[in-house]
Order: structure tokens, then C-alpha cells, then sequence
């Protein structure tokens, strides 16, 4: 992945399949609908504290192309670095963060930041653009010629023109919504 072009490679790689997933103790499971829009990695600090990890992957998916196939989500509002916070859906067993939504315009509880460490086969998911990198940790070391922010990103930047066309989709239904 090495230009903006690229960040088709998630979309092309999991368009003709669904994607299922779960939380650690088998209650919630998930299936993806389709390929999420774009993948990323957030290195920023508060993902760090939240995972545990020095970072974590996301790939964001409208809300309505998560299907929910068993089990009950809880949603935990948490801090972000907008200062706008989040809502993590969370297993109501075992506590798992499964996907978050974000205050992202407009469109925040129509988006979901699915957790790829939860799918089955994290392995198809590959990140498409490393974010926050600035807090990254120093031993973490980006693959060569990866898609790469200090902070972020604009979208035109990073995403496919289907992805774009998806997010577009997303603003103006909430618009439609507002009005």
C-alpha cells in the first residue's frame, strides 16, 4: 500500500465474502455485510490505554451492514482526542470491545469502527493508512511505503472513490435526517 489508490486493496480483497466475528467468550457474534470502507490503525494514546496495545485496528463499515447474530452489545461512553468521546459496543458477558462509534459529524452512530482483532480472520483485513503515528510507540515499526499520519488524514487523501461514494451516502442521509 503505497498511495491513495491502495486503499481499494481492503476493498477488493474482502468485497466478495462477509466477514463474521465475536468477542472473546463466544456469546456476541458479528457478521460484516461487505468490505468496510477503509481500515485503519490508530496509534494515538488513548487507543493505547484502551486496547492495552500499542495501537488499534478499525475498519469502518456503515451501521447497517453489521449484523448483530447473537448474543446483546452494551455501549460505554469513553474519552477520544476529538474530546467529542466514543460509545463502545461491548460484549454484555465478557466486556469486548466489538466496534465503537465515534462523534464523526453528522454520521457518528451510523458508523461503526469494527475492531478487526474481533473477525474471525483479522489476517483480511489488512490497515490501509496508519494514523496518530506522532504517539506512536518508538519499537513499532510501519511496514515500508505504508499510508502514514501524524495525526489524520483528509478522506480524499486515503479512500477509494467507492468508499467516498459510501461516505457521501452516510452525510446525506443524516442531513435528510437533521431536516
Amino acid at each position: 500500500m503505497t498511495d491513495a489508490t491502495d486503499s481499494s486493496s481492503t476493498e477488493a480483497l474482502t468485497q466478495a465474502s462477509t466477514h463474521e466475528g465475536g468477542c472473546a467468550c463466544g456469546v456476541v457474534r458479528y457478521r460484516m455485510q461487505s468490505a468496510p470502507m477503509v481500515v485503519h490503525c490508530c496509534h494515538c494514546s488513548l487507543c493505547q490505554r484502551e486496547t492495552g496495545s500499542a495501537f488499534a485496528v478499525n475498519a469502518l463499515i456503515e451501521r447497517d451492514r453489521v449484523k448483530l447474530l447473537s448474543g446483546d452489545v452494551k455501549l460505554v461512553d469513553t474519552p477520544s482526542n476529538s474530546g467529542k468521546g466514543q460509545r463502545i459496543a461491548r460484549c454484555s458477558a465478557c466486556q469486548t470491545a466489538l466496534y465503537s462509534h465515534y462523534a464523526y459529524g453528522n454520521i457518528g452512530d451510523s458508523l461503526c469502527f469494527v475492531r478487526v482483532g474481533t473477525l474471525d480472520d483479522p489476517s483480511q483485513m489488512p490497515p490501509d493508512v496508519h494514523i496518530f503515528t506522532d504517539s506512536r510507540q518508538p519499537w513499532v515499526q510501519l511496514p515500508v511505503g505504508a499510508p502514514s499520519y501524524a495525526q489524520f488524514y483528509k478522506a480524499s487523501d486515503v479512500w477509494s472513490e467507492g468508499s467516498l461514494q459510501r461516505r457521501a451516502a452516510l452525510f446525506a442521509t443524516a442531513a435528510s435526517r437533521a431536516s
